[in-house]
């Protein structure tokens, strides 16, 4: 049985970290689908930035709609909805199948909105209702500015993906934000049934102490992280709170494997999806990643639901000198900072490529 197959029956969701049209105008996509048990996908600023600046796949299409459009955002967000509505009816069948749980793609807001809650929320708003598609989640950052945003776009029936989370108290903070959502739905009287995933980013947390620990530890500390965040999202599962609303017909936020690339070229390619192999999770993979664990991939189990060794290992670096809290912070500091340059480069693409179109026309 194909590696990837295994992974899926184990209860895992295996979503494509990566969206170009060139992967939909080739059929690729429809073949991950059908051959790897692809089950939903994720994009960023980065994936369209190489999407557009490397091909000329957009060129007419920036051609036509940049006249018209009211600004290189507003023209970005129309490139993108074109990918990612195929991208979603592709899914589609996943999603009716699942009666929502899966099949998703998903768009970020701009990260230039982090501190504005209320233009957050008016973009989520927008984006989700220009797709006009059911299945496509709108990304928002699980930063301490993006808390409100996330409780006011599910208390608004917006599905969200909460993205930039790296530590089990940023994903508990995440996922209260969505429960105090859920929670205003259920007293407003309104369908609590609105879909969240919380994705936690683990390769980063690799690369930020890489040749500062002993040997022993290397490539371990996001593994651990993952581990400690895993055992909280099964405890928050198992409590009463999400209970109390999953009674009245909530959903749960799911926990998302982001980040999971191995970034160490001499560690194994498939490091991370082999240790991060948990039930009712996802894992959004760059498509590297997807087809070595196709090619080679290999399971020994699932992760504990309460959280292994992490602990010990956590324990060993701190010894070491590592503080994760402060870490954590420093990471998805970076992370949001990271996310507004990737923008930034890629609204400076934009209005290149518009430019180049106009002077050709």
């Amino acid at each position: 049985m194909q590696a990837t197959r295994t992974l899926h029956d184990l209860g895992q969701s295996l979503w494509l970290d990566n969206i170009t049209r060139e992967l939909l105008n080739s059929g690729t996509l429809k073949r991950y689908i059908d051959e790897l048990s692809v089950t939903g996908l994720t994009s960023n600023p980065t994936i369209f930035d190489q999407a557009i600046s490397k091909s000329s796949t957009y060129d007419a299409d920036i051609a036509g709609k940049a006249p018209r459009a009211k600004s290189h955002e507003d023209l970005f967000f129309e490139l993108a909805l074109a990918d990612l509505t195929r991208a979603a009816d592709l899914f589609h069948p996943v999603f009716a199948r699942t009666d929502g749980v899966d099949g998703w793609v998903s768009l970020e807001v701009s990260p230039l909105l982090a501190h504005d809650t209320n233009s957050t929320l008016a973009a989520a708003r927008d984006l989700h209702g220009r797709a006009g598609r059911p299945n496509l989640f709108i990304k928002i950052p699980g930063t301490p500015e993006g808390l409100p945003a996330i409780e006011a776009a599910i208390f608004a029936g917006v599905p969200v993906n909460v993205t930039l989370l790296f530590s089990r108290e940023q994903y508990v903070a995440a996922a209260e934000a969505y429960l105090r959502g859920v929670e205003r739905r259920i007293a407003a009287n309104m369908n609590p049934a609105v879909a969240s995933v919380a994705s936690i980013f683990v390769s980063r947390w690799d690369v930020a102490v890489a040749g500062k620990v002993p040997a022993e530890l290397t490539n371990r500390l996001g593994i651990a992280i993952g581990q400690r965040t895993y055992k909280a999202y099964r405890e928050m599962l198992a409590s009463s709170r999400f209970q109390r609303a999953a009674n009245a017909g909530a959903r749960a936020q799911r926990l998302l494997w982001a980040s999971t690339g191995t970034k160490d070229p001499k560690a194994s390619d498939i490091l991370y999806v082999k240790s991060l192999a948990s039930p009712f999770t996802v894992n959004t993979m760059p498509e590297g990643t997807l087809k070595a664990f196709a090619d080679h991939g290999e399971l020994s189990g699932e992760m504990a639901p309460d959280g292994g060794d992490c602990e010990t290992v956590l324990g060993s670096f701190a010894k070491a000198g590592v503080d994760v809290d402060a870490l954590a912070k420093r990471l998805q500091d970076e992370g949001a900072a990271s996310f507004v340059k990737s923008w930034n480069d890629l609204m400076g693409v934009i209005k290149a490529k518009s430019t180049e179109m106009r002077k050709a026309s």
